[in-house]
């Protein structure tokens, strides 16, 4: 590490695994900012060129202060000062609020950027912006997004014909999918104008614009119109749904679903118990966004009466999934900047090295939970997801 004044100081030792990360701070204004509050402090320093990274990436430097403060260890570098700490939590309380005014107004924040920069960054095959399934050696980012959709898909125990909802349904890669692999009619729904009017195009593309149905619209209001529908999927959604309309989400989905539907939620959640968003998220990437405990979005499906049928965790999937966007995102720097500009595209850089560090070391990972409403819903034993994730896969 260098400082403004010019003196330096190194930190531990070089070893078979160790990162080789060298920064400039470039005023004395820079550690105190990182003090008062790390995330924050430490994001806006690099955005700003205060903070240089002279070898290594920011990708590195996350990693090399994420490795040493492990979440299993109870470790953590990001404890904003007491007063800074008050001001945060006022802030993400006041935010959560997420009514349908606000949630369109957080939803255009991030996914109204413009399509251009998600085409950069996803996979082509099925532009899917959350995580990815890896479970084999040598996959690609499109195969890991193709066997993300089938190990979905499986769970929702499909038959031909059904009516399916699709609660944020991105840029229409899981709409499109369940219509050309499972022959069902399925109905997206989303706040973004950019991820509607892409997600028309590609469905017409794709040959199923007569199965998909594209809508912008809440959920809530959704839900007041009387729709029912025999399954739901909603993937990466749920994180923007806010922690104070957990109760409304599941009493509308529940409201949404046949007496005999299922639905499948695909979450990021954190390890151990409810928390907060840190002030960096908040302020720059998904304002009003909150990762759910497994605990408290259970206990809140469970005043709707929906039966908890599955859960399952992911622990370093989206890990690696980030580590493809990285690259990509690498890959095609002076396209980004050119459409944004070098601001933009470190602050870009440091959200996706920051959420990669969170799964790999901090809190962070995800959960797939399978709701019903009726006892007699599905079958007795998990053997029919197998089966059909690999049919679904052979019809590709």
């Amino acid at each position: 590490m260098v400082f403004a004044d010019g003196s330096r100081t190194q930190f531990g030792s070089p070893g078979s695994n160790s990162l080789d990360i060298a920064i400039r701070l470039t005023d004395s204004g820079v550690a105190r900012s990182i003090l008062l509050d790390p995330a924050l402090g430490a994001a806006e320093a690099f955005m700003d060129g205060r903070l240089v990274i002279e070898r290594g990436d920011v990708m590195g430097l996350v990693d090399l202060f994420a490795r040493n403060a492990p979440w299993e260890a109870g470790a953590s570098y990001n404890r904003p000062s007491p007063l800074r700490r008050l001001g945060n939590r006022i802030a993400f309380h006041g935010e959560q609020l997420n009514n349908a005014v606000r949630s369109r107004a957080n939803v255009a924040h991030h996914y109204d950027i413009g399509n251009a920069l998600y085409r950069l960054m996803l996979d082509p095959e099925h532009m899917q912006y959350s995580c990815g399934y890896w479970p084999r050696e040598g996959m690609t980012l499109g195969d890991a997004q193709e066997a993300k959709l089938a190990h979905i898909a499986a769970k929702l125990a499909l038959e031909p014909g059904q009516r399916v909802l699709d609660i944020g349904c991105g840029w229409g890669g899981m709409a499109i999918f369940l219509a050309q692999r499972a022959g069902v009619h399925v109905t997206g729904i989303t706040l973004s104008k950019e991820q509607a009017a892409l997600a028309r195009e590609r469905a017409a593309a794709a040959g199923v614009e007569d199965k998909v149905s594209i809508e912008l619209v809440d959920y809530r209001d959704h839900a007041d119109q009387g729709h029912k529908y025999d399954r739901i999927v909603s993937v990466g959604m749920f994180e923007h749904v806010g922690q104070q309309q957990f109760d409304t989400f599941f009493r509308c989905t529940g409201k949404l679903l046949d007496t005999d539907g299922v639905m499948l939620v695909h979450t990021i959640g954190r390890m151990g118990g409810p928390g907060s968003t840190d002030a960096f998220t908040r302020k720059y990437i998904f304002p009003g966004g909150y990762i759910p405990a497994l605990s408290e979005t259970v206990a809140a499906s469970e005043k709707s009466r929906l039966i908890a049928t599955d859960v399952e965790t992911w622990r370093l999937h989206y890990a690696h999934t980030l580590r493809a966007w990285y690259a990509k995102c690498e890959a095609n720097r002076d396209r980004i900047v050119q459409m944004y500009d070098e601001r933009f595209y470190r602050m870009w850089t440091f959200y996706l090295a920051g959420a990669t560090a969170a799964f790999e070391s901090g809190t962070m990972c995800n959960y797939q939970l399978q709701f019903a409403r009726h006892r007699h819903a599905l079958p007795l034993s998990r053997d029919y997801m197998a089966q059909a994730e690999k049919d679904l896969l052979a019809k590709g």
